[in-house]
């Protein structure tokens, strides 16, 4: 099957069908690594049943267990590790807000940011299916301040302080600088092993590439792959990109 668009050159349409050929391949590739990820053996068990904080029906912080994370019926949980505090060497602005206040070393990851609020609005579907979590090293407090700002309302967002589950499971460095990993967990009857993670972020990318170790989940970064300018490397994301309004707490 061959499309074409109008006016477009006969020039136009023989790269075009090339590049659909390439696409193909990529289609199946992409369809093969996901099989293969389908087929890896069974994953370490959880070392202990780590414990989080996370809000309570009353708003109060509440101990969470990364075993009641799972809903009936549900075996598999996404957990994202968000770089809250942020990178030391991200001097990217600040956010507004309340969490304007904290310095700069100890606020929230602009990147991890746009991430997340791009599964904010994907959670509800998400949900349907898998269990998903996003953590945070930042107390519960300060998470759920910026979650408000940020507008979030899907998102179950929990802090691992008190716990080394980002340290276990590659989501903080020796130094205990935070990484973004994503990690997912498979409930095998009263087991809960650990299935993947998003290992390409230590992988050392290619010359002009970034890790992209999430990158198949990002329609932002792959909205722009589509575009003549590309993800380029010149951009990235920020906190902030226009003069905010003041910041109002919801009732």
């Amino acid at each position: 099957m061959s499309a074409t668009f109008p006016g477009e050159s006969a020039e136009y349409r023989a790269a075009r069908d090339r590049l659909l050929e390439r696409e193909i391949e990529l289609r199946r590739s992409t369809e093969a690594v996901a099989a293969a990820r389908r087929e890896l053996p069974p994953g370490r068990i959880l070392p202990e049943d780590y414990v989080f904080q996370g809000a309570g029906a009353d708003g109060t912080p509440t101990d969470v267990r990364l075993s009641e994370l799972f809903a009936p019926g549900k075996d598999s949980l996404a957990i994202y590790s968000m770089m809250f505090p942020r990178d030391p060497g991200d001097e990217r602005p600040g956010p507004a807000g309340k969490t304007a206040r904290l310095p700069l070393a100890e606020g929230p990851c602009p990147s991890c940011t746009a991430l997340l609020d791009q599964l904010d609005g994907a959670a509800e579907h998400i949900t349907q299916r898998v269990n998903l979590v996003a953590v945070a090293k930042s107390p519960l407090p300060r998470i759920l301040t910026f979650a408000e700002e940020r507008g979030w309302r899907r998102l179950r967002l929990l802090s691992s302080a008190g716990n080394t589950y980002n340290r276990d499971y590659l989501a903080e460095t020796a130094e205990g600088s935070q990484m973004p990993m994503l990690n997912v967990f498979h409930r095998d009857g009263e087991k809960i092993r650990h299935f993947w993670g998003s290992e390409l972020l230590y992988a050392p990318p290619d010359p002009g590439q970034d890790y992209r170790h999430v990158g198949t989940i990002e329609p932002l970064w792959n909205l722009f792959d589509l575009t003549p300018e590309g993800r380029g490397t010149d951009w990235d994301e920020q906190l902030i990109y226009s003069k905010p309004l003041p910041f109002t707490a919801r009732s």
